[in-house]
């Protein structure tokens, strides 16, 4: 598996987005979707890593610098036919190392509630990531959980 900086400019990233966007929408209720889409991982402040194995996509995440001191994990999704193979978690070790190098004190993030986000909660947990309020611009609700891991 080769984790490398991602431009979002190849067909098999641009799919694996959507995917990811469609299962936020199907899985969440309207007006929870807080997932970038492609112009939203576009931005400065956002960079983004694709796991491979040769031409084929495993999966996506990024890193979104909120402050000086805070990043936020954004856009996980390991691609179906490579799900429990340590994609996600190769992924996120690559964004949590890179939060250190820039100096960050904290990570976080946003997800929902349900089935369908355990097998993520469950990773994030593992990693050392706990549960704590809600950060920047999003507000708490019924469905959102946030999670947050000390850097320093």
């Amino acid at each position: 598996m080769e984790i490398r900086r991602d431009d979002l400019s190849s067909a098999e990233t641009q799919a694996l987005l959507r995917l990811h966007l469609a299962g936020m929408h199907a899985n969440s209720p309207p007006g929870h979707v807080f997932a970038l889409d492609l112009s939203g991982l576009k931005t400065p402040d956002v960079t983004v890593w694709s796991a491979w194995a040769g031409e084929a996509i495993l999966g996506i995440g990024a890193l979104r610098r909120l402050d000086a001191a805070a990043g936020e994990v954004k856009s996980m999704r390991t691609h179906p036919d490579h799900v429990r193979k340590g994609v996600a978690a190769a992924i996120l070790e690559r964004i949590i190392a890179e939060a250190r190098a820039q100096g960050l004190e904290r990570l976080s993030l946003e997800t929902g509630s349900g089935p369908a986000f355990e097998p993520a909660l469950r990773l994030y947990r593992r990693r050392g990531f706990v549960n704590g309020e809600a950060f920047g611009d999003y507000e708490g609700s019924e469905f959102n959980q946030f999670l947050h891991l000390r850097l320093t």
